[in-house]
Order: C-alpha cells, then sequence, then structure tokens
C-alpha cells in the first residue's frame, strides 16, 4: 500500500480537522493584543513560557498574546508564520505521547530582516513584558564576571548604529531609549536563560551599554525599568523527522514547528512586574520575592549534571542523555556529585525536598521517550561552566573541600573541545569560542600537563582566581590526565 504524505498545513482553517483528543486554543486568537515580546522563539520558549501563557488565556483571555522575535534566522518564523503560529507540543514519557496545539504566538519576526518592525513592536505601548531565551552568549557579556563585553564587536556595530541593532542589549536600550522619548512606561525584561541571577545580570548589562548610548539613560533604566530574575526548567531535546512525522500522523496536518517535551515543567520568578503579566501562577509558576536559591538548585544540580553527562557521556560513546545514565557506573557518578559536592553548596527555603528533586532528576535523565543528544547539550561550554561547575568549585575550595566529580566534568570540557574523541572521529564543536578553542588545544597537543593550563588561560571562563589556584590546577590536570589515559567510562565509573 502506498502511503501519500499529508499535505495540509496546521492552521486557523485545519483547527477544526485535528482529533478531538488534542487540546487546543479556547479563547479567540484574533481578538487578543500582543502584550510580551519574547526574544529567542527557540524551542524552549515554545515548550515552557508560551504554554503557560497559553494556559493563562484559556482561562481568562486578555492582552497577553507573545510575538517572537528571532534574532539569527528566519527558520521559525518561516514555519509558524504559514500556520498563524500555531504548533503542536508533544508531551512524551514511557506511558506514551500527548498532544495539544499551542496558540498564544500571534506574531513572528526576524530580527536581522527588519530589525525596525522589532524595534516598533518593542516601542509600543501594549507591550508590558520582554522575555527571552537567547542563551549566555545572548547576553553579549563575560561570563567569568558578569560584566558586558563592551569589546564585543556585535556591541561596537549596535553602538555605532543603534536604529538598526543585532544584539539583545541593542534592541532592548534602543526600544526603551524611544518609550522614554514618548512617555510611554518601560517593560519589564525577565530573562528566562540559565545565567545565576538572571535579572540582575541583565540590568547590569542593559544599564551598561545605556551609558555607552547616551547621557543618563542607564539611570533611568536604573529608576524604572524591572528586570525581575527567574528560574526555568523543563527538558526539550531538539525536534527530530520521525518527531514531525509521528506528530502529522496524529493531528492528521502537518506541522513544521512542533516541539517535544517532558511531563515535568517549573517556572520560578521574582514577582516585580509593574504594568502587569500573564496570571502564570494559576498553571503551576511560583512567584517569589527572591529566585536565588532555586536557581542554584537548578543550575548546580540539573545544569551541572547536564554538561558533566553531555562530555564524559559523549567521550565514553553515547548519543543521548537516557543511554548515558542507563549506564549504572554514569548514574552512580552523576547521584554521588550531586548528594556529596554539590548539595552541601545549596541554601534553600525550609521545606524544599532537595532529596526527591535530585531522585526526580535522575528518573527525568533516564526518560527513554526523550531522545536529548549529549552533543546538543555540549554546545557552547564556555559560556556555561562558569555557573553550572566553577561556582560551586570556588565554594569548596575555600572551604578546603574535595571536588573530583566536578574536576572530572571540567576535564570532560577539556577533552571535548580538542575536537577528537576516543576513537579518533572528529567532534563537531559549537562554541562561540570554538576556533580559540582549537587552537590552543592543536598547540597543546594531546597532554594534561600543556593543554590543563592551555584552556586555563581562557580568562572569560576561569577568571583570576582559578588559574592561579594550585589545588583546582592539579585536580583538572590530573582529571584529564586519566581521560587521556583511560577514557572517560573508566575516570567516571572510578569515582561512580
Amino acid at each position: 500500500m502506498t502511503v501519500h504524505p499529508i499535505s495540509r498545513r496546521l492552521g486557523p482553517d485545519t483547527l477544526a480537522s485535528v482529533p478531538a483528543a488534542v487540546a487546543r486554543p479556547r479563547y479567540d486568537r484574533g481578538g487578543l493584543d500582543v502584550g510580551v515580546v519574547h526574544i529567542g522563539l527557540g524551542a524552549f520558549h515554545r515548550a515552557h513560557q508560551a504554554i503557560y501563557t497559553d494556559n493563562a488565556l484559556n482561562a481568562a483571555p486578555g492582552p497577553w498574546g507573545i510575538c517572537g522575535v528571532s534574532l539569527r534566522t528566519p527558520d521559525v518564523r518561516d514555519a509558524l508564520a504559514p500556520q498563524a503560529g500555531l504548533y503542536a507540543a508533544a508531551v512524551r514519557d514511557e506511558d506514551g505521547e500527548r498532544l495539544r496545539v499551542v496558540g498564544s504566538v500571534l506574531q513572528t519576526l526576524v530580527a536581522p530582516e527588519s530589525p525596525a518592525a522589532v524595534l516598533a513592536r518593542l516601542a509600543d505601548p501594549r507591550v508590558r513584558v520582554v522575555t527571552a531565551t537567547v542563551t549566555e552568549k545572548g547576553y553579549c557579556h563575560n561570563p567569568a564576571t558578569g560584566e558586558i563585553d563592551d569589546r564585543n564587536p556585535d556591541i561596537r556595530r549596535d553602538l555605532a548604529n543603534p536604529t538598526q541593532p543585532r544584539t539583545l542589549p541593542g534592541f532592548l536600550v534602543e526600544a526603551l531609549r524611544r518609550r522614554r522619548a514618548a512617555g510611554t512606561p518601560p517593560f519589564t525584561v525577565l530573562s528566562c536563560d540559565n545565567l545565576p541571577t538572571n535579572g540582575e545580570v541583565t540590568a547590569r548589562i542593559l544599564r551598561a551599554y545605556a551609558a555607552l548610548l547616551e547621557p543618563d539613560l542607564d539611570h533611568w533604566i536604573e529608576d524604572r525599568v524591572a528586570c525581575p530574575s527567574s528560574m526555568v526548567d523543563r527538558i526539550v531535546p531538539a525536534t527530530t523527522a520521525d518527531d514531525r512525522a509521528r506528530i502529522a500522523a496524529a493531528l492528521g496536518v502537518e506541522d513544521a514547528a512542533p516541539v517535544v517535551t517532558e511531563p515535568f515543567s517549573q517556572w520560578v520568578f521574582e514577582d516585580r512586574f509593574p504594568t502587569g503579566r500573564p496570571a502564570w501562577e494559576a498553571f503551576g509558576a511560583e512567584p517569589v520575592a527572591d529566585v536565588r536559591p532555586y536557581e542554584a538548585m537548578k543550575l548546580r544540580l540539573l545544569n551541572a549534571s547536564h554538561s558533566c553527562i553531555a562530555y564524559l557521556g559523549y567521550l565514553a560513546g553515547y548519543q543521548t542523555v537516557a543511554e548515558t545514565v542507563a549506564d549504572k557506573a554514569f548514574e552512580r557518578f552523576v547521584a554521588a556529585m550531586m548528594d556529596d559536592e554539590i548539595t552541601p553548596s545549596l541554601r534553600m527555603p525550609a521545606g524544599t525536598d532537595l532529596t526527591g528533586y535530585k531522585a526526580a532528576l535522575l528518573a527525568r535523565f533516564a526518560n527513554p521517550a526523550l531522545r536529548h543528544r549529549t552533543w546538543q547539550i555540549a554546545m557552547d561550554g564556555s559560556q556555561k561552566l562558569p555557573q553550572r561547575l566553577l561556582e560551586t568549585i570556588r565554594e569548596r575550595l575555600a572551604l578546603g573541600l574535595s571536588f573530583d566529580r566536578l574536576a572530572l566534568g571540567v576535564a570532560g570540557w577539556m577533552r571535548y573541545v580538542r575536537g577528537v574523541d576516543e576513537t579518533g572521529a572528529p567532534i563537531d564543536v559549537r562554541d562561540p569560542l570554538a576556533e580559540r578553542l582549537r587552537r590552543l588545544a592543536e598547540d597543546a597537543g594531546p597532554v594534561a600537563g600543556r593543554l590543563a593550563p592551555a584552556l586555563l588561560s581562557v580568562r572569560e571562563v576561569f577568571g583570576d582566581d582559578l588559574p592561579a589556584n594550585e589545588a583546582f590546577v592539579a585536580a583538572v590536570t590530573s582529571a584529564l590526565d586519566g581521560l587521556f589515559d583511560r577514557g572517560a567510562w573508566y575516570c567516571v565509573e572510578r569515582l561512580g
């Protein structure tokens, strides 16, 4: 029997034909205003914040439609625009897959194509919240210090061409400048990226950029612009061709932009929104006075474990997180690292069930229905290591405590960014500093005593303190030597 491909696209005109078992928007999308601009319209946003907003609109329609902005490529816009922003979210676990159609994204813009359109939307008085998931590198800052990198060529270009920006700081500050000139109240900026105190980092970067752009604009931003911190948590692997085919078969129409995710979802944010926000808390989000303990919990337990799994698992030959932790040596290693080296650094509010949280993490990592690739998580490590691993290491160094497993994670990154795996095959290293790291690694060669100090010289990652700390250098060099000598699996098994 010949199977003919589905030719109809998901959209307002085909939504009624989607099976009744698939949840869909219950509000009139045509009657919504855009009240939220989201910068970084990738899979994570569409599997997380856009769903919280969709839930809020289902309960009480309001002026909270989303305009999604891509700072780089038109791919997501090209997929979503013919569908009027509709897409399917597939929640997967060992019990199967549950689908819903999400309708909160009303508009999609591509910044490189029309910076003027993005600035006009950001300056629109109806926009009251701007959220962002642009990854750590999108903040154009020094990860080791949290300060803006005023030598970044895109920052320099934006300052010279403020009406045609390319960067997150460039767009936000120019839009805020226009709102001030028009007497329009500023929007709230809510970072949803994996940065410690991401709201404070965002505010500091906006002020620093504004000070370079226009006198006194930084003071107005400091006085008037709210930048609450937030913590987001949901595992969202890259959508594959098989995912798209399976979801299309279930919907009965093509969807060019589905997302696949896990059942678990968490969003904790500081509740500082002077001009209002959607009622996200009615659907599980947690408004708090101080998000820092929750940020530290997630960054140091989930994200640090993910990075160690990514580098060491990839080197050991595993393609996905689930395959990696199915190996009992890796499962024991991650559990011991969380219990012995990370948990003592956390200061959580009374009643927080860290034991349950860690057990849930291991179960989430092992979810066989999510093919979360180690290679995907390994991207942009130079931007991730400072907050995921190095801050915990600094605290343990100050207390004279061991950090052998965390050191192995750092050494795993060093071994990985050489660009050659344990079988001699090339690794496609994706990192803003990839070329610089490759040159340092080539000059040093596969010798731990040369490679470790070469990579530790990258001050944007390690700062000035860690390369000068004998205990840190010795631990990382020893771990890297073990990786070259015996391989990742042996080193993990020994510490598990």
